[in-house]
């Protein structure tokens, strides 16, 4: 039945599942051809052409982070580290000097 709608991600899925197991094939593919574009519905124009009201289905979460994720906020520590680095060796005198206060 994929093939015959939008189907773009795991909700998606899980809502076609859901539509095949409660409603039918048969039912199915009959709101696909009433639905009026002429390329592949989306799933909630057929949904809508089947006036029925999908569950919300609770997505998986991921176990551990992505390596990608892991790297990325490995690097916004290290940028975080250094720039407090970068203020702390900095005296408090040449920090206030260097801020032009808004009321002078």
């Amino acid at each position: 039945m994929e093939h015959l709608v939008r189907v773009h991600n795991e909700k998606d899925r899980q809502t076609m599942e859901w539509l095949r197991r409660n409603i039918g094939d048969a039912a199915i593919a009959a709101a696909i051809q009433r639905c009026e574009n002429s390329g592949k519905p989306y799933l909630s124009a057929v949904c809508r052409q089947l006036r029925v009201r999908v569950p919300e289905f609770p997505l998986p979460r991921r176990e551990s982070p992505s390596p990608v994720a892991e790297q990325s906020l490995a690097t916004i520590r290290h940028i975080l580290a250094a720039r407090n680095a970068l203020t702390v060796a900095k005296p408090i005198s040449a920090r206030q000097k260097a801020t032009p206060t808004p009321f002078a």
